[in-house]
Order: C-alpha cells, then sequence, then structure tokens
C-alpha cells in the first residue's frame, strides 16, 4: 500500500483535462456538498457535525463514514473530527445485542431509529479512522484513531463469542454480511482495497483474518457479477447467486452500482484482478448500449422500475473505468473513456435525492483525479 502522484493515476488528465479544471472540480464538490447551500452536513450546538439523507431525512452511518472519507482524503481533520465525536456520542451503541456496533440510522437529533448496525458504516469508519491516524496523528479519548479503528474491527471479527451477538463476518468463509444476524451479503459491502490495509494494521492477531478476507471476497465478486452483463445484485447469497426475498434487492439497482467503483478503487490501489476489470467493462458495455434510466435484472432483463439515483449510478460506473481499462474485452478501452467523460460532463446532483448521488460522485471524482489516497 503506497500513496500515489496524481498525476500518474489521474484518468481524467489522461482523458485530456487539466490539473487546473480537475482540481477546480474537486473543490467545487467539497462546497456543493459541505458548504453551499444545498449541502447535507451540518453542525449542532454542541460544535459536532453530522450529514443528513436528504431523502429519508436521517443521520447513516453510511453517510456518515462517507463524510469522514471524504474529510480525510481533503485533509479537513476539524470536519472529521466533529463528524466522528457526533458518531461517537450519538451512534454508539455501548450495551445489548449489538454492543460494540453502531445504530446504523439515528435522528438528526441523537435519537436512535434502529437497534442495529449496517456493516459498510464499520468498515468505512475503521477505514477513516486509520487514514487519520496516519495523516494527523492519534489525539486522546475519542480521537485516538488507530485505537478506535482497532477496536471496531476487533468487534466485527469477534462478536458474540464470549456471550450474545454476532460477528459481521463469517468466520469460515470470510465475507462480510448483510447485518450480523443474516447469513448472505451485499456485495457493494466487499471493499477489497480496505482489508489489504485491515491485514496490514489491524490487532496483530486479526491480521491474517484480513488477507484472507481480501482474497475470499474478490474471488466472492467474481461469481456476483452477471458473466454477461457485469450487473450485480443489491443483496446475494455467499455464493454470488441473487438473494431472493420479500424485500425485492435481487436486481442491479441503487445498493449495486458501489461494487464497479469498489473494484476500480481496488484495481487502482493493489493491481489487476482480470476476472474483475472484465466484469466492470461488460457491465460499462451494456449501459452504452441500453436504456440508463431503467433497471433491470442482473441478466439484462428489463423490471418495470426507474432508477432512483442516476447521478451515483453514471459515477460509480465510471469510477469503475479504473479497472474496466486493463479489461481484455473488446472496446474495452474506448468505453472506460467514454465513461469517464459522461461523469465528467454530469453535474453534481440536486434535490431530495442529493445524499447518496452525491456522495458516489464525490469519490468517483476523488478516485479518477487521482487523488483517493492510502497514507
Amino acid at each position: 500500500m503506497t500513496d500515489h502522484n496524481a498525476s500518474e493515476t489521474s484518468l481524467f488528465e489522461q482523458c485530456g483535462y487539466s490539473r487546473e479544471a480537475i482540481q477546480a472540480r474537486l473543490e467545487r464538490n467539497w462546497y456543493e456538498m459541505f458548504e453551499g447551500p444545498d449541502k447535507i452536513y451540518w453542525e449542532n450546538d454542541e460544535g459536532l457535525g453530522y450529514v443528513m439523507d436528504t431523502g429519508n431525512h436521517d443521520v447513516r452511518t453510511e453517510g456518515m463514514s462517507y463524510a469522514m472519507m471524504i474529510a480525510v482524503q481533503y485533509g479537513r481533520k476539524d470536519v472529521f473530527d466533529k463528524l466522528w465525536g457526533w458518531v461517537m456520542k450519538y451512534m454508539f451503541m455501548t450495551e445489548g445485542l449489538h454492543q460494540g456496533y453502531f445504530a446504523w440510522s439515528v435522528d438528526p437529533s441523537g435519537v436512535p431509529n434502529a437497534d442495529g448496525p449496517a456493516p459498510d458504516g464499520e468498515e468505512y469508519f475503521a477505514m477513516d479512522l486509520f487514514l487519520a491516524s496516519a495523516q494527523w496523528g492519534d489525539g486522546e479519548s475519542v480521537y485516538e484513531y488507530s485505537r478506535h479503528a482497532r477496536s471496531i474491527l476487533h468487534t466485527c471479527v469477534h462478536q458474540g463469542e464470549d456471550g450474545e451477538g454476532y460477528p459481521m463476518w463469517n468466520p469460515e468463509n470470510h465475507l462480510i454480511k448483510f447485518i450480523p444476524e443474516t447469513e448472505w451479503t451485499d456485495p457493494s459491502y466487499h471493499l477489497t482495497h480496505f482489508y489489504e490495509v485491515f491485514a496490514e494494521r489491524a490487532d496483530e492477531a486479526d491480521r491474517p483474518f484480513w488477507a484472507q478476507a481480501a482474497k475470499a471476497s474478490r474471488e466472492y465478486l467474481v461469481t456476483a457479477c452477471h458473466p454477461q452483463t457485469g450487473m450485480n445484485p443489491e443483496y446475494s447469497n455467499y455464493d454470488g447467486t441473487p438473494h431472493v426475498d420479500e424485500r425485492d434487492h435481487w436486481h442491479f439497482y441503487s445498493d449495486a452500482y458501489r461494487t464497479a467503483g469498489n473494484i476500480g478503487l481496488d484495481c487502482l490501489w493493489n493491481g489487476v484482478v482480470p476476472d474483475l476489470c472484465d466484469a466492470n467493462a461488460r457491465l460499462q458495455r451494456f449501459f452504452l448500449e441500453h436504456d440508463r434510466t431503467c433497471v433491470y435484472a442482473i441478466d439484462g432483463t428489463p423490471v418495470d422500475e426507474t432508477v432512483l439515483h442516476p447521478v451515483g449510478f453514471i459515477a460509480a460506473t465510471a469510477e469503475g473505468s479504473l479497472a474496466a481499462i486493463h479489461s481484455q474485452e473488446p472496446d474495452a478501452l474506448d468505453n472506460a473513456i467514454r465513461w469517464v467523460r459522461l461523469l465528467w460532463d454530469t453535474p453534481i446532483r440536486t434535490g431530495t435525492r442529493r445524499y447518496y448521488d452525491n456522495f458516489l460522485y464525490a469519490f468517483a471524482f476523488l478516485a479518477l483525479a487521482g487523488e483517493y489516497r492510502v497514507w
């Protein structure tokens, strides 16, 4: 794991955009999300900060952990600490079945809406904290970043061994669960690029677990991405097949968009996995040839539903170009460049659904600018 020189890894620059124009867009993204009239970030009377899901009017571990990642990537320790302080005060659970995890949904007033976690929050929190520790050093108490990161990961692996509760990763197959109580998963939760860092910085006894988790999740993602379309379901079984239940999450829909971007960033940080590069290339080709406002089953069958997060979809699929450019699929390089240009020409989203879309937008811009870094 090494830091990268932005000019060497910037796919935007390889597509002809100037460093100055890229930097201006990055600065604009921060302003729109954290400062401008359509921002999603607020501070309370205690001087702590939170981001609100503007479509659902709550504060989520997803959004808080995403905002912390953006803050650390932009070097904004002030915002990072305000967010993490809010998380620890209002989301961290100190008792009960989920002790040591974070309540996934909380009212902006600080009153919990949920008594359980969503694992993508925990894995992002841990990664955020490791990066903060490396960039700024550890502080005291709540702000002893690396200690909290290791504690989160210890809970994720070992919860329930000495009493009640469940781990977030299946201890036998090393795959992340949808929630601790379930034995199925969400492809977009498989952050293999994070697990490589955890394998270096988690509690020493657990480092082999994380190395195996990275390997297992890459193998799993190959099975979760459809061999013709490259699409993955929102929820899946451990064998990669769509998880079908009454919740209707077996199509290529909102959560599922993130997977291509995750694969792209893993490729940037850790190198090429040919089968996953091909999956991203197939996905990009499919959606250059089909209606991008339509929802599809992963085999490409249209579903009578409209995409809820069109900007987020474009952003994450474009971030997937970081892997697709290495694919041997026909026209993979040309298609990857088309997606990068499509993102560049897509404005940041406004309106009530802007929260999720604009996080994926901000992440994609950082990655394609060569500015999504690991320290």
